[in-house]
Parts: C-alpha cells; sequence; structure tokens
C-alpha cells in the first residue's frame, strides 16, 4: 500500500532510544518522509541518524535538545522548519513512566507533568499554527494506559494528554490536521528493559498478556506511520492501545 507520504516532513521527539521513537522516525524515513530527530543525547541521535542515512533516503535533522529547560520546546520547532521547510508531522515520543509511593512530594508529580504533558503541548502549540496555514497536518502522541496498576505519575500526565488530544482534534479537523495518540502496552524498548531486567521478569508479565510476548517496536511504529498518512484523514481524536490484548475496556 502506497502511504502517499514521500515528500512530507516530521518532527520526532524522543528518538534516541533504542524504541519507539526510533523505530517511527525510520518507519517515517521508509516511506520518503524528511524527518528531523530530537533527544537529549546526542551520541544516541546520531546512531539513530546513521541509521536512516543506511536507508539511502535524505540526512535526517539532528536537533540536541532538553525538554526540561523552559526555552527548548521554541527552539526545537524553529529550528525544524528552518531546516526542513515545514512540519507536516510532529511525533511526540518523549517522556516515559513515574512510578511513585503515595507520600511522594509534589517536585514527583511536577516533573512527570512538566515532561509527559506540559513541553509536549508547548512544542505541539509551536507547530500547529504552520499546520493551519498549509492545511494539512498529523500529531501522534505517545501516551499509556487508562488502566493504571499502582500510582504513576506518568498515568495522570498522559490522560491529560488524552483530555488535550481530543479537545485539538476537534479545532483542528476542519484544517485537513488529525491529532491521534498511541498507548503503548509492554513495547520492547530500553525504559521496558529497564523495568523488567530479568528473563523470568518479562517471562511473569507475559502471562498476563493475551497475546504471551512484548511487542516490537516495529508492530508500534507501523500504526504510528498510518496514522500520519493521507489514507487516515478520517481518523482523528482517538486513543489506539497497542498493547497484545493487556487493557480489558471494551471501548
Amino acid at each position: 500500500m502506497d502511504l502517499k507520504l514521500a515528500g512530507k516532513t516530521a518532527l520526532v521527539t524522543g528518538a534516541s532510544s533504542q524504541g519507539l521513537g526510533r523505530a517511527i522516525a525510520l518507519g517515517l524515513a521508509r516511506e520518503g518522509v524528511a524527518v528531523a530527530i530530537t533527544a537529549r543525547r546526542r551520541a544516541l541521535l546520531d546512531s539513530v541518524a546513521h541509521d536512516i542515512k543506511g536507508l539511502g533516503m535524505r540526512d535526517p535533522i539532528v536537533i540536541e535538545g532538553d525538554l526540561y529547560v523552559p526555552e527548548t520546546p521554541a527552539r526545537i520547532a524553529a529550528q525544524a522548519c528552518d531546516h526542513l521547510g515545514r512540519v507536516d508531522i510532529l511525533i511526540n515520543a518523549a517522556g516515559g513512566s513515574r512510578p511513585i509511593p503515595f507520600d511522594a512530594p509534589a517536585a514527583r508529580w511536577e516533573e512527570a507533568m512538566l515532561l509527559n504533558f506540559l513541553r509536549l503541548r508547548e512544542l505541539t502549540h509551536a507547530l500547529v499554527p504552520q499546520m493551519i496555514a498549509n492545511k494539512w497536518g498529523r500529531v501522534v502522541n505517545l501516551t499509556g494506559t487508562s488502566e493504571p496498576y499502582n500510582i504513576n505519575a506518568a498515568n495522570a500526565s498522559k490522560a491529560a494528554v488524552h483530555a488535550w488530544s481530543k479537545g485539538l482534534s476537534r479545532e483542528c479537523a476542519k484544517h485537513g490536521i488529525t491529532i491521534n495518540c498511541i498507548k503503548p502496552g509492554r513495547i520492547t524498548s530500553e525504559q521496558m528493559l529497564r523495568m523488567y531486567d530479568t528473563e523470568e521478569k518479562r517471562r511473569e508479565f507475559t502471562r498476563e498478556v493475551p497475546a504471551g510476548r512484548f511487542g516490537e517496536p516495529d508492530e508500534l511504529a507501523d500504526l504510528a506511520v498510518f496514522l500520519c498518512s493521507p489514507r487516515a484523514a478520517y481518523i482523528t481524536g482517538t486513543a489506539i492501545p497497542v498493547d497484545g490484548g493487556l487493557s480489558r475496556f471494551a471501548f
């Protein structure tokens, strides 16, 4: 299937890890998308850039940036637009799990909200106006489960992303812009391998997954790339789990 993405441009955050951001950046590049990648760790970004170059596609733009710094979202947005000419697609893949105890200080909650929601919103709002001007755009946010197992500050911040994304999708649809969320389950990645750091832990957890295994980054990236394509123009305001059937909610 031709996804009709050749000639589009994309900015992918959280692209330095050996997981979802990297897989999506590579998936978009394979479809002929000119990609800008950003994260804090320059050496790992350069490794991802090398992999994209190996596909024989246009060299990616590498933008080192720490989203804890207040000026970073505006700077990343400006650099991506300067280098690419415009940003058609934004993949918000930065952030991560934040399990905390009941008596965690307010600073732990604030840190999770800052990285997982506030900076994501700032970056998106910096880029949506030029998508509106171009009458086309795609935003895909990697979020998290709607069925928390414990107290995790990321669950609250990712829920905020779901609610904000839904509202934004309703305002942007008339401009040819879609806003969707993907809720990763247990996908093999740098973060998951830290959380489940032994074969025994991974085997124990997969007993709860109907598919009986961890997912692979490319299995989620394929959905993300499709949602970015013109073929997905009527899909917006969704939050789609990719979890091997782990979630129990029917809707």
